[in-house]
């Protein structure tokens, strides 16, 4: 009967998707081209100013990775939440966050959205509602499935977006979180960002079942696998899921099946995958490359529009940069600030 359930959940999800039919516009297009670039070149000089000693403590790079939460957020409306785990600079950046402040954060100072006492992985914004990078794994799953509760609960039609990785994927308050989700059909995408990769660790050696949408299941939750380096592919997904969860028919799994390109943290040499790997993802499945050729082929942007936009991205990163290490050290009351007592 529970299979049943399921199979029958899954069909009237695909069924939703396919009436759904979803795509982008050409301006929402170019914007998810530049949203992209704008995180895979923040990231890069993130990883400089690592490299140079500006920025201390964990330090996890979200680059190849750009396609899903640029096509996800691209996806919702005003008042869906997103929380996800401690590779989120991206996220934030998506949700529209100031990189001038997520620079300063990552290099603990004053001008940082957490004032320098969050760094990389603790950083929130209720303006945009960013419910933060969390910092142990699959913490956010449940907090993620609590904010889908509120919305249930309040009556509203909000979505809760929540993020978190293959490795996560084995937490066991993932499960718990799921049954949850699935017994008081609470409106929560669950999105496993599965990168090949659990730290140093490939998936085929650390999961029984490789195939993550398939881990709703014995929950009766509906999942489907994304090829997460296609911005559209994302957005068309992401589209299907939230009109599932706004129509009252409770969580979904959306496996984005993605790569990053850099190690699990700035500390990780990444020996345990050859470069010819590697490279031939960035050479066949770049998702910005992919998007490039796209809106080139369709005439939707030349070369000048390319380099209009390659000149935006790069003042903007420069000029976080340049912020991150004008801004001040954060006062030492700072210290007695924000603490539950």
């Amino acid at each position: 009967m529970a299979t049943q359930t399921n199979q029958a959940a899954q069909k009237a999800a695909k069924g939703g998707a396919a009436q759904a039919s979803a795509t982008l516009s050409k301006d929402a297009l170019v914007k998810a081209y530049k949203d992209m670039l704008l995180i895979r070149r923040f990231e890069e000089r993130a990883g400089q100013m690592y490299g140079m000693g500006l920025i201390g403590g964990f330090c996890h790079l979200y680059i190849g990775q750009e396609a899903v939460v640029v096509g996800m957020q691209a996806a919702i409306g005003e008042g869906d939440q997103v929380i996800t785990a401690y590779r989120d600079h991206g996220h934030m950046l998506a949700c529209g966050m100031d990189p001038a402040g997520v620079m300063a954060e990552l290099t603990g100072r004053a001008g940082g959205l957490s004032r320098g006492k969050g760094g990389s992985m603790h950083m929130f914004s209720r303006e945009k509602n960013f419910f933060g990078g969390h910092g142990i794994v699959g913490a956010q799953v449940p907090l993620g499935t609590g904010l889908a509760f509120a919305n249930h609960y309040r009556g509203n039609d909000r979505v809760s977006l929540t993020y978190f990785g293959d490795g996560a994927a084995n937490q066991g308050q993932v499960y718990e979180s799921f049954n949850m989700a699935a017994l008081w059909k609470l409106p929560v995408i669950y999105i496993i960002e599965n990168n090949q990769y659990a730290m140093g660790t490939a998936v085929s050696r650390a999961s029984s079942e490789t195939h993550f949408h398939r881990r709703g299941v014995s929950f009766n939750i509906p999942g489907e696998e994304v090829d997460g380096m296609d911005v559209e592919a994302v957005y068309a997904a992401g589209a299907k899921a939230v009109k599932w969860c706004r129509e009252g028919n409770g969580p979904i799994i959306l496996e984005m099946k993605t790569y990053r390109y850099r190690g699990h943290s700035m500390s990780d040499p990444a020996k345990y995958r050859s470069k010819e790997e590697v490279q031939e993802v960035k050479d066949k499945h770049d998702p910005i490359d992919h998007l490039r050729a796209r809106l080139m082929e369709a005439g939707m942007i030349d070369e000048a529009g390319l380099k209009a936009i390659d000149r935006e991205v790069k003042d903007i990163v420069a000029h976080a940069a340049e912020f991150a290490q004008m801004s001040p050290e954060p006062d030492p009351s700072e210290l007695w600030t924000d603490i539950l007592r």
